[in-house]
């Protein structure tokens, strides 16, 4: 078969895969502290004799845009943003500690400080329990404070904050965890803005630009493997003629 067949194929499944982060990045534009998700291409040497001078593409997610989304001042009490490179502690759902910028936070049922969509927030000794009927803040520096009906305020717990070194790993539940797996220490000069929420960093303008650009590709490789296979019904019919 034609290599510009194989060579068409591979670059259709390439900006399929890449519509697909695409999307996932659009559809996010409006979550709370989603870091919009990369992707890109390497070459990748084939290995064996005599193809050393041969590559193949291989398509990744080089990781997620680091940058900061816009703050949104809310007023609410339970509302942080993480400032700088700082992450947020919380429970996965495996029992796990993960990071998130997802700062909307409540105190459930049980009275324990949770995300607003279920997930125990960690302080440096674990889960934060705030008691009931009280008013609670959060400080610059993580600091929980509780306000009793007697009008006192009492530090009830800090939020675990943390600063990796280096980039962190998005895993399917969307949650971000350190490469090896382990957790990470909690940082004594992390801080967080309260009253406020981290927006999305993907921007809608730019993504939608980018998914027009890898259509129009793919459009182009479809057509690349439609001429490849006319080329050989051309081919076949000028042999069989010449027979």
């Amino acid at each position: 078969m034609d290599r510009m067949i194989y060579l068409s194929m591979a670059g259709a499944k390439t900006n399929m895969a890449q519509q697909d982060v695409l999307s996932n990045n659009l559809a996010n534009v409006n979550t709370t502290g989603f870091r919009a998700q990369l992707h890109a291409v390497r070459a990748v040497p084939v290995r064996g004799d005599g193809a050393s001078t041969r590559v193949y593409s291989l398509e990744t997610t080089v990781g997620y845009d680091a940058k900061p989304g816009p703050l949104t001042v809310t007023g609410r009490s339970l509302d942080v943003a993480a400032q700088g490179n700082a992450w947020l502690s919380v429970q996965a759902l495996d029992g796990t500690e993960a990071y998130t910028r997802f700062g909307a936070f409540m105190v459930d049922a049980q009275g324990t400080l949770v995300t607003a969509n279920g997930r125990q927030v960690m302080g440096d000794g674990g889960p934060i329990t705030v008691p009931t009927d009280s008013e609670v803040s959060i400080g610059s520096d993580g600091t929980v404070s509780a306000k009793g009906v007697n009008g006192r305020s009492t530090a009830v717990g800090r939020l675990k904050l943390v600063i990796p070194e280096g980039p962190l790993t998005r895993g399917d539940d969307g949650l971000f965890r350190a490469p090896d797996g382990a957790d990470l220490p909690a940082s004594a000069v992390a801080r967080v803005q309260e009253g406020a929420l981290e927006g999305s960093n993907v921007n809608p303008i730019e993504t939608m630009v980018q998914m027009i650009a890898a259509s129009r590709q793919y459009e182009t490789q479809t057509k690349m493997m439609q001429t490849a296979d006319q080329n050989e019904k051309t081919a076949a019919q000028l042999l069989s003629a010449g027979a």
